[in-house]
């Protein structure tokens, strides 16, 4: 597929594979797209502003600020703007600052506000790259859904020879004509993904709450976006951004939760339910804090919430794909069965806490789906952006037997 009209963000790191930025930025460019080029500090003594400005058609940013013109680059305005932002080359030094959230120049404040799709291109000498904290930065990375160019083998500036060199421009294009040829089999379909925990008030400053991160739904609903769904997020408390692409619904209770689940379920085709709703809320929610003084217990009633899965199952019309998670703290499958039976499933998805490398605050997971017919899919443990493949996949065929 053609670039034709694409917002590519360029960021170019301080690496001796800068020079390689510029013939990737005229491959951009030749290929149609419109290229931004923003530069770490470091970059500029590599490869100068002026040859990649000349390339691209506009001025290279480097700088929060411009003093001589009184302009602020706006980080958030340029991030928005991007089709896709590519790192390349991506030095050791600016992945440990994306994989932490630290913001000490443009390019970083750019990074930790894109919604569109980030390649990074890593480049640097060979212990570099292998060192364990370059490993572990890269895996964090692609936890978050961004997506590895892999450095190619060969000599390195240090005189060494291995893997770390970045990899070639035309391998760079090649990644980026690929993410925008791919196929789209939910095209037109609505999409409801709920994500994360619910929190139940006790009063102004407690709740009763679980340890579910959301990391599953929200990878769950960026995949269906690239599957091209328009697709809905309604999330409980969590600190993940938001998807690129989806509309974000924030809620905090089980009733918030149903109640906005229940209004975009009318117009959904499918509904995935990955949250870990609350089973009981308190009755009588205090107006102030409680106070400790002498007591030495305190009883809290609870009453049950409204079981939001088995309500859209109700109310599930012919067409509509509902899919539904069950954790348990053993095997669960017979549990399982009963849920997809009771609530109207087309599917559901099975994971315990028991599996090492599993659960909720983990960047993997390990699934079984338990399909209408009785049928069972057993996966290995897998990062959870793979697991959400594995789910959408099966929600494909459902779509378009």
């Amino acid at each position: 597929m053609s670039l034709r009209g694409k917002h590519v963000l360029l960021g170019v790191c301080g690496s001796i594979a800068a020079y390689k930025s510029a013939h990737l930025t005229r491959l951009l460019v030749k290929a149609g797209a419109n290229v931004q080029v923003v530069m770490t500090p470091d970059a500029t003594n590599f490869i100068t502003p002026l040859t990649l400005a000349t390339l691209s058609g506009k001025p290279v940013l480097v700088d929060y600020f411009n003093p001589d013109s009184g302009e602020w680059n706006n980080h958030v305005h340029l991030a928005l703007a991007a089709d896709v932002v590519v790192i390349a080359p991506a030095s050791a030094n600016t992945l440990a600052k994306f994989a932490q959230g630290l913001c000490d120049n443009l390019l970083c404040a750019i990074y930790l506000s894109a919604k569109s799709p980030v390649f990074v291109a890593p480049a640097m000498d060979l212990d570099m790259w292998q060192h364990g904290s370059t490993r572990s930065n890269v895996d964090r990375l692609k936890s978050f859904g961004n997506q590895l160019i892999p450095p190619g083998d060969g000599a390195l500036a240090s005189g060494l020879s291995g893997a770390g060199r970045l990899a070639e421009p035309e391998e760079i294009l090649a990644f980026i004509e690929a993410h925008f040829s791919l196929p789209q089999p939910l095209a037109g379909k609505k999409a409801l993904v709920s994500a994360g925990p619910t929190h139940e008030a006790i009063d102004p400053v407690r709740y009763i709450g679980n340890h579910s991160s959301g990391k599953m739904g929200y990878a769950i609903a960026a995949k269906l976006f690239d599957l091209g769904a328009d697709v809905t997020l309604v999330s409980g408390p969590s600190t993940l951004p938001a998807p690129h692409g989806v509309s974000m619904v924030a809620v905090t209770s089980a009733a918030e939760m149903l109640d906005a689940c229940s209004t975009h379920f009318k117009n959904a085709d499918i509904t995935v339910m990955s949250a870990a709703v609350a089973d009981f809320t308190p009755k009588d929610v205090a107006r102030q804090k409680i106070k400790k003084g002498s007591a030495h217990q305190l009883a809290i009633e609870l009453v049950k919430t409204t079981d939001i899965l088995a309500t859209l199952g109700q109310r599930k019309r012919k067409g509509q794909v509902l899919v539904g998670f069950a954790l348990e703290t053993d095997d669960g499958r017979a549990s399982a069965e009963e849920k997809l039976r009771k609530k109207n499933l087309d599917f559901i998805v099975l994971n315990s806490t028991r599996d090492k490398g599993a659960g909720f605050a983990g960047d993997s997971n390990k699934i079984t789906i338990i399909n209408r017919d009785n049928s069972v899919d057993e996966f290995e443990l897998k990062p959870k952006t793979a697991v959400a493949g594995d789910i959408c996949a099966r929600i494909v065929t459902l779509v378009n037997p």
